[in-house]
């Protein structure tokens, strides 16, 4: 079973948008707080502040989650790697690319999906 390495630069472009994401996620956070809180500042109402902090929480909660998706993954790869020794060297091939897509293996040169 081959299906990680054919597929190797599929899983390479998911990884290099999870890096993305783990820059861009932050950074929209306190983008987006600072305008929920500056506008809660300028109203003066209590509810409203109230409110920013606890969408600005729902927020961080939201995006703290994206940095856990690669231990995610590769507690689902593992257990399903523990089945042969052939799936396993299949399945690093999946959870390299996705955490670490820089070292990733697409040099699998045959058809993606063959008749």
């Amino acid at each position: 079973m081959e299906f990680c390495y054919k597929t190797a630069k599929i899983w390479q472009i998911v990884g290099y948008a999870l890096v993305i994401l783990k820059m861009l996620i932050p950074i929209i956070i306190i983008i987006l707080g600072m305008i929920d809180f500056g506008k809660a500042v300028i109203s003066s109402d209590d509810k409203i502040i109230k409110d920013s902090a606890i969408h600005f929480a729902k927020r961080l909660i939201a995006g703290v989650t994206i940095f856990f998706v690669p231990t995610i993954i590769r507690v689902v790869f593992n257990y399903i790697g523990e089945f042969t020794d052939t799936m396993r060297s299949d399945y690093m091939v999946c959870v390299n690319c996705l955490t670490n897509p820089d070292d990733c293996d697409t040099s699998y040169r045959g058809e993606i999906f063959p008749d």
